[in-house]
């Protein structure tokens, strides 16, 4: 089976959505799927290559604004392909167009991952844009897809809602499991202040704005007197349009002490940096290692997001055994039900009443919600799982037969 996976780009530039091609993609292959994948050539490419293990890569240059994303070429190199299905990860711009013409050419089928980019709240914005890519291109890909992808049965809900009646597999993504060891811990504490981490992009559908308008009222409660010692507001993470300028901002007129991110990112540190500590660190993107070292030294997660497709950052967070507070925009209501996260609402006092439940529970409690985070990702959201559900789709999709279990 020849497998051709399609997006706007194949680097970090995609946020989280280069994570899940690129894993996707290696565990796809460790199934026997040949798997090409097709994207830009942007700033962050050359830093994040290798991270692809030698799954092929065909990256061409965009053209014009980056918002439509055109890419010259991109038509005739997906006919000129031996691949029998594409698998698209990113709507909205040129890639779907393309799919959409080399259906037309091959009659071959495609599968859409949407990523979250269906949702009500996501249509909302830039919607004049949207709308005309709709009416352009956009909607035309979507209703001839063999079939859709929904990382959670909120986004089946929103497919449907959108008017689309095609086939749906639910499939989640996944993550991996990181490493541990007696001489690598899951957990690894050190001294200075206990660390609450946000990991993602700076962008205002995250709620970072309320979480922080959030801290500064729980901070100017008492919450040095709770009994636990300090705690720290971790934000890291790429910014996007300026967002990360206005969130210092808000710190400035809050009145919360910030400072960037810590001169030794060795991991032989702790995230305070010299001398005292502020209340929030912007830390900047991270991965690889450092990354790794900052989850490990983490107390907690929080994702304050108004919207939200299925979030990696909370799978990779319970992963690595930390509790973690979102919102019921995470779509991820088995974090409630199965005692790993702490419901919080996109509103400052709901987010603060969160915060202070954080920092008042024990940290025994605080080391079951992680245990039932970890559990919980082994059981249903690691790659082998996921890939082995994707291939059954694509082997429908190509013979057809009986139709998968994971198809609503």
């Amino acid at each position: 089976m020849k497998v051709g996976l399609v997006s706007d780009s194949l680097s970090t530039t995609a946020g989280g959505i280069f994570e899940i091609e690129r894993s996707l993609a290696l565990r796809l292959r460790a199934l026997g799927v040949s798997v090409t994948a097709w994207g830009v050539r942007d700033e962050a490419w050359e830093n994040v290559s290798g991270q692809w293990g030698g799954i092929e890569c065909r990256l061409r240059e965009r053209f014009g604004p980056r918002i439509f994303g055109f890419v010259p070429g991109l038509v005739s190199d997906l006919v000129g392909s031996e691949c029998e299905l594409l698998h698209l990860q990113h709507l909205w711009m040129y890639p779907s167009f393309a799919v959409h013409r080399w259906h037309g050419r091959t009659g071959r089928p495609y599968l859409v991952t949407a990523n979250g980019m269906l949702e009500p709240w996501t249509l909302s914005r830039s919607k004049w844009i949207k709308r005309a890519a709709a009416i352009g291109y956009e909607n035309r890909m979507l209703r001839s897809a063999a079939c859709l992808q929904a990382n959670t049965e909120k986004e089946a809900a929103d497919f449907r809602a959108y008017g689309l009646r095609n086939p749906i597999c639910r499939i989640p993504n996944g993550v991996d499991l990181p490493e541990v060891s007696d001489s690598h811990p899951l957990r690894e504490r050190r001294g200075g202040p206990r660390v609450l981490l946000f990991l993602g992009r700076l962008h205002p559908k995250k709620g970072l704005v309320n979480a922080l308008r959030a801290w500064a009222e729980v901070m100017g409660h008492g919450a040095r007197n709770v009994g636990l010692g300090d705690w720290q507001f971790v934000i890291a993470g790429w910014d996007q349009g300026g967002h990360g300028d206005e969130l210092k901002a808000l710190c400035r007129e809050l009145g919360l002490d910030y400072s960037e991110k810590p001169s030794d990112t060795s991991g032989n540190s702790d995230t305070s940096g010299a001398g005292s500590a502020p209340r929030v660190i912007f830390y900047g993107p991270v991965f690889g290692r450092e990354k790794d070292v900052l989850m490990r030294t983490s107390e907690a997660f929080i994702l304050p997001s108004f919207s939200e497709g299925l979030p990696m950052a909370v799978l990779e967070a319970w992963a690595y055994g930390l509790p973690v507070l979102m919102t019921d925009h995470c779509n991820l209501p088995e974090g409630f039900a199965g005692g790993a996260a702490i419901r919080i609402s996109t509103e400052v006092p709901g987010i603060a009443e969160g915060i202070r439940e954080l920092f008042e529970g024990s940290f025994g409690d605080l080391e079951a919600m992680g245990e039932a985070g970890r559990a919980l990702v082994e059981g249903q959201f690691t790659w082998p799982k996921v890939a082995a559900q994707m291939k059954e789709v694509y082997e429908w999709m190509l013979g057809g037969g009986t139709p998968p279990g994971c198809l609503c």
